[in-house]
């Protein structure tokens, strides 16, 4: 039957309740029970509500499935039992529909944990089918435009949601326990900055002025330990004018935390200790599946700089290669450098440090379990401090997993002059047509001027 018919038919059973002057959508409902506490009181009586799943009429009974967000339980409607012509009631029930009932908890001979039903009343007439829970809503994107129904006929997609809340919750419990200090940043900002991304703008009419959507958390965070916070951390949405595939989203939610007097080696440990604290707390295991591979998030992580892991998994020792043997390995695997700033101007051509993390991409694919990679060229980020012991490379880090970057960190640099120095680059850079270049941020700059400790 076409969809228009089938709300016709809806709309009909609508005017049916509503002529035997009942209300479709009452305003309160008598519910004392979750159908998860239902379900354990065996031979008490219940009231319980929520939305009906199936309707299986067989003469003189029907069976039904009612769901609440606790679970799912049966419903046996006897033509003798229920209340006030209740079962006659029941011809205007469609799956969908909201419905509260009450009766005794039983088991019926196949097992069954059965509400037997004294009293049925609708809560919500639906005017519109549920997609077949036959075939599920197996469209992608409808899925995601319409994450209602996604959640309505995919469990394990609601049980993903559930989950993420458990893990945010756990997160902050983590870092409260840690004495970070959660904080809240401006999300309309005069300059953006804080990463190389393109930013939404939005108008302020009062103002009369300009304001970007936050593509990045940092620069204020770091404003707080200027001001004398030591650890300070946000979770909250930020927006990137970018592209949208499986790892990218315009619109996303992103943890930062700030450290005073720590370095980036502190931050693995805290890394890989928040990870497997989560995992035990949320899932109770270690050991999750990703896709085909089974992860096991207990600390310690593997450690590996960025040359050993191209070292290990791309066979290449970049230290013995001239820069015309790298320039073919990169067309070799059709591998192209971005050009990238760095503190001696915009660079243009062949940059020896950005090609060796181009090269790094090879070995993407083979870091499943947990890995820190660390000790990045110097080109890679002007936000980040050198190395004491060998200045071509940056005390930087990225956790992988199952092939994907899921974070990164620096030793933060914490020099306003090499800074300026970075922001004119990336000025320049912006001249010259990068629409991802940082601008000139002289509120951050004179912040930082007042000195930011180790962080």
């Amino acid at each position: 039957m076409a969809l228009e018919n089938l709300q016709k038919e809806r709309l009909k059973k609508l005017k049916n309740i509503q002529s035997l002057g009942i209300d479709p959508y009452p305003a309160r409902t008598s519910r004392k029970q979750s159908i998860f506490a239902a379900r354990k009181m065996m031979g008490k009586s219940v009231s319980v509500a929520g939305r009906l799943r199936s309707l299986r009429p067989h003469g003189k009974i029907t069976f039904a499935d009612l769901e609440d967000a606790s679970g799912k339980i049966q419903l046996l409607f006897r033509q003798d039992t229920v209340k006030n012509e209740g079962y006659d009631f029941l011809q205007n029930l469609d799956l969908g529909d909201f419905i509260e009932t009450s009766g005794e908890v039983i088991k019926t001979q196949a097992g069954e944990i059965t509400v037997d039903a004294q009293e049925v009343s609708i809560l919500t007439k639906s005017l519109r089918p549920l997609p077949s829970s036959w075939y599920g809503l197996k469209d992608v994107e409808e899925r995601y435009r319409k994450r209602y129904l996604d959640l309505l006929m995919n469990p394990e997609v609601k049980e993903t949601f559930t989950k993420r809340t458990k893990i945010i919750s756990a997160v902050r419990e983590f870092l409260d326990q840690k004495d970070f200090l959660e904080v809240e940043t401006p999300t309309l900002q005069e300059i953006y900055g804080g990463a190389n991304a393109r930013p939404f703008k939005t108008r302020h009419n009062a103002l009369g002025f300009d304001f970007f959507l936050k593509i990045s958390d940092e620069l204020y965070l770091k404003r707080l330990i200027v001001g004398g916070f030591e650890k300070v951390y946000e979770i909250d949405k930020d927006f990137r004018n970018e592209g949208i595939d499986r790892s990218h989203n315009p619109e996303f939610t992103m943890l930062e935390c700030y450290w005073a007097y720590a370095d980036y080696q502190d931050v693995m440990k805290l890394t890989e200790d928040l990870y497997q604290t989560v995992a035990l707390k949320v899932s109770g295991t270690t050991k999750i599946t990703f896709d085909e591979h089974k992860i096991d998030l207990k600390a310690p992580w593997k450690r590996l700089t960025m040359k050993e892991a191209i070292k290990k998994y791309a066979g290449v020792d970049v230290d013995k290669l001239t820069d015309e043997e790298i320039k073919a390995l990169l067309k070799k695997h059709n591998l192209a450098p971005e050009n990238k700033p760095t503190l001696t101007g915009v660079a243009v051509g062949f940059n020896r440090g950005v090609a060796i993390a181009t090269l790094f991409e090879l070995v993407e694919p083979y870091l499943i379990q947990p890995t820190f990679i660390y000790d990045f060229p110097k080109e890679t980020t002007a936000l980040c401090k050198q190395k004491p012991e060998n200045p071509d490379l940056i005390e930087r880090f990225e956790p992988y997993i199952a092939g994907f970057e899921i974070g990164n960190a620096y030793s933060e640099l914490n020099n306003p002059v090499v800074q300026k120095e970075f922001f004119e680059e990336q000025v320049r850079a912006a001249k010259s047509g990068d629409e991802e270049a940082h601008p000139m941020d002289t509120a951050y700059l004179e912040a930082m001027e007042y000195g930011m400790p180790p962080t």
